[in-house]
């Protein structure tokens, strides 16, 4: 699996949290490009990818991602890859 695949993925992952089509992200979306994107809807999306890809985020882990790229990274890493 590769970061664009990831970004693709998390784009209806987010649209499915906010109630959307698919969401289009690139690596240095932050949550205040997308509308509706505010701090309990940034834990109902962690929670979603922790569920989609089996890993568990470290509150840590969480606050230290400041964008998409960051996040695909996060994931990648939690998958051994």
């Amino acid at each position: 699996m590769y970061t664009i695949e990831i970004q693709k993925e998390l784009g209806g992952i987010l649209g499915k949290v906010l109630k959307k089509e698919d969401i289009e992200l690139d690596q240095n979306t932050k949550a205040s490009d997308v509308p509706g994107w505010d701090s309990l809807t940034n834990m109902l999306f962690i929670n979603e990818i922790e569920k989609h890809y089996k890993i568990r985020f470290s509150f840590r882990e969480i606050v230290k991602i400041t964008n998409v790229g960051e996040l695909c990274s996060a994931i990648l890493s939690k998958l051994g890859k």
